[in-house]
């Protein structure tokens, strides 16, 4: 079965030492462990900062580093497992495990522990930190600056309902290949929702589709996902749809018959799928493309 690119740390001349053996390159090396030191950043289909934007990383998410040249790394998310570039000056070799992640939609550092110190972010829901020190309502993280207490949640401690993450996305502009709270696609907002309950989700839309298992449209709850072409969206109930969309240029929540209806006219076709992850979220059973 031929690799899938986009998940595949290789190219002919060059490739990670974990696909040796399975894979034609020309070398094999291994891969260096870095994370992000900014609050966000673009992955890039090309070492260029005028290439598309496939996939983003928020601070402290570990990349896995092949190659560095002219200013930008080659290597791999280790969150979703997308190979792309991003400029290496945004990356550290010093590899923390992360202690905490970010649990509001945004927040801010301080240089010093004080809210009236030089402030610096925004750091986005799902962001990765590592907690060295507490001082009263803030907490030092290392290369993070001070952050609110009350903005972090330890790692393992993961939001219960996807839906009620996806919502707090309410209003956020679409922005292709975003996945933090100033620019998301449609599937960054799935893969958001479901890392904040503690789950794996890979980048792209079609990845996404194998997630759960199929239902049918009259069977639709909360937090079950419908598929088309290049577009995803997340059940709000039985009847809406709440999802980041080219048409709004923004998360937004509309009727599913209206959504369908729309997205059809503007020849993208029908829907592709409906699936459920596990059951319903809530109630008393208690590529990041786009067609819309």
């Amino acid at each position: 079965m031929r690799a899938d690119p986009r998940l595949t740390l290789a190219r002919p001349d060059l490739a990670s030492a974990a696909l040796e053996g399975l894979i034609r390159a020309g070398r094999f090396e291994p891969t260096k462990a870095m994370r992000l030191v900014i609050p966000a950043a673009a992955v890039r289909a090309a070492p260029s900062v005028d290439a598309e934007q496939v996939d983003q990383l928020l601070f402290g998410e570990r990349f896995d580093v092949l190659e560095i040249e002219d200013g930008f790394a080659w290597g791999q998310a280790a969150r979703d497992g997308y190979v792309g570039f991003v400029e290496a000056a945004a990356l550290s070799a010093r590899d923390l495990a992360p202690t905490h992640r970010i649990c509001a939609l945004r927040t801010f550092s301080y240089l010093e522990p004080s809210i009236k110190a030089p402030a610096r972010g925004p750091f986005s829901l799902g962001a990765l930190v590592t907690a060295v020190e507490i001082t009263g309502a803030l907490t030092r993280v290392e290369g993070g600056g001070w952050i609110p207490a009350a903005h972090l949640a330890p790692i393992g401690a993961d939001f219960a309902d996807p839906v009620e993450t996806a919502l707090r996305f309410l209003g956020t502009p679409y922005l292709w290949g975003g996945r933090d709270s100033l620019g998301i696609d449609c599937s960054g907002l799935v893969q958001q929702a479901l890392y904040a309950a503690g789950r794996a989700c890979p980048r792209d839309t079609d990845l996404q589709a194998e997630l759960g298992e199929p239902i049918a449209r009259d069977a639709l709850a909360r937090g079950d996902l419908v598929f088309w072409r290049g577009h995803v969206g997340m059940m709000l109930d039985e009847t809406r749809l709440l999802h980041a969309n080219a048409h709004h240029m923004a998360v937004a929540i509309e009727p599913l018959t209206a959504a369908i209806a729309r997205i059809e006219a503007a020849g993208s076709g029908a829907p592709t799928g409906f699936r459920r992850l596990s059951s319903p979220f809530g109630g008393s059973t208690g590529e990041a493309g786009d067609g819309g």
